[in-house]
C-alpha cells in the first residue's frame, strides 16, 4: 500500500458517499487516534506519525475528507460536511475498536475541524479522552485585503467552483527533504491537491469566524503544538486562542524553527514522545 497502511477500509459518509480510510494498527491496540488531515492533503499523510505510534501500541485511522480523495482541485458543499462526516467516522471507529479510548488528532485545517468537533459534535462523548492539534488553521498567515475578501464572497455566489490563485508553498511545509519529495510526488500523481475553489476558501474563512470567543468553553484534555515559522497558519493567533483554553486542560508547545507540518518535521519524534507521555498520563 502506498503509505505503509496495514489495511484500507471505507465508511458510509453523508449523502451515501464512501470515504476511504487509511489504517495503521498494532496486533492488539490499547488506544486509537482518529486523525483528520489538513487542507489539500489526504489521510495517507499521517503515515509518519502513525507508524511511530503503531510501535507503541496505538492504532491510527485517517479518512480522506470530502473533496480531497484523488482530487487536484478541492471543492466542498460547505464546512458542515467535515463535521457531519467526522461524526459518522467516529461511530465507525467505535465499531472497529470497541471500548478503546479515542484521541482526536488534527493538523492545520484538520485541527480547525477537530476544534469545532471538540466544541460541538464530540464535546460530550465519553469515548474521546482528548484532542491533539498541530498548527491549527485558525487565522491565515497570508493576509488578505478586505476588498479581496468581499470579491471572494461575490465570486462564491456567482462562480463557486472557480479556481483560487495560490502561491506554491509545498517546499515550506517541512524541513525534511524526503517528505517534501513525497508531497511533490503526490501532487504529480493527483493524490494531493494543488488547487482550491472559491467555495472551499470561503467555507474555511467562515469556519474561522467567532471561534476565538468559544475557546474558553473547551472541556476536553488538549495537547497543542504550534510551528513558529509557519507560512500558512498564523502562529501568534493560534497561540492566543489556545491559551484561552482552561489551563488545567491544556498542554502546549511552540517550536520556533518548525515549518507548518510539526508531525513531519525534523524534531517530530520528540513531539511524538511528548504526545505519548501525555496519553499515558
Amino acid at each position: 500500500m502506498r503509505y505503509a497502511e496495514d489495511r484500507l477500509a471505507s465508511f458510509a459518509a453523508g449523502q451515501g458517499a464512501a470515504r476511504r480510510v487509511h489504517v495503521w494498527e498494532p496486533a492488539a491496540p490499547r488506544a486509537v487516534i482518529l486523525a483528520i488531515h489538513g487542507g489539500m492533503a489526504h489521510g495517507g499523510d499521517y503515515v509518519t506519525p502513525a507508524r511511530w505510534f503503531r510501535q507503541h501500541g496505538i492504532a491510527t485511522v485517517a479518512y480522506d475528507l470530502c473533496g480531497h480523495q484523488d482530487a487536484r482541485r478541492v471543492d466542498i458543499p460547505g464546512f458542515h460536511v467535515f463535521l457531519d462526516d467526522s461524526a459518522l467516522f467516529l461511530q465507525w471507529v467505535k465499531q472497529q475498536y470497541p471500548g478503546l479510548p479515542v484521541y482526536v488528532m488534527g493538523h492545520s485545517m484538520g485541527a480547525l475541524i477537530a476544534t469545532h468537533l471538540g466544541l460541538g459534535h464530540f464535546r460530550d462523548d465519553d469515548a474521546i479522552r482528548g484532542f491533539i492539534l498541530s498548527s491549527p488553521y485558525y487565522v491565515n498567515a497570508i493576509k488578505v485585503s478586505p476588498l479581496l475578501l468581499a470579491l471572494a464572497g461575490v465570486l462564491g455566489a456567482l462562480a463557486p467552483r472557480m479556481k483560487v490563485p495560490l502561491a506554491p508553498l509545498t517546499h515550506q511545509l517541512t524541513h525534511d527533504a524526503d517528505i517534501t519529495a513525497r508531497h511533490y510526488e503526490d501532487e504529480r500523481d493527483g493524490v494531493r491537491a494543488t488547487e482550491i475553489t472559491v467555495r472551499f476558501g470561503n467555507a474555511l474563512t467562515a469556519a474561522q469566524q467567532g471561534l476565538a470567543a468559544r475557546m474558553p468553553g473547551w472541556t476536553k484534555p488538549l495537547f497543542a503544538v504550534v510551528a513558529g515559522d509557519d507560512k500558512l497558519a498564523d502562529a501568534d493567533a493560534a497561540e492566543a486562542m489556545l491559551q484561552s483554553v482552561p489551563a488545567h486542560l491544556l498542554t502546549y508547545q511552540r517550536h520556533p524553527r518548525n515549518f507548518h507540518e510539526n508531525f513531519n518535521e525534523l524534531n517530530r519524534e520528540d513531539i511524538y514522545a511528548d504526545i505519548l507521555a501525555w496519553i499515558d498520563r
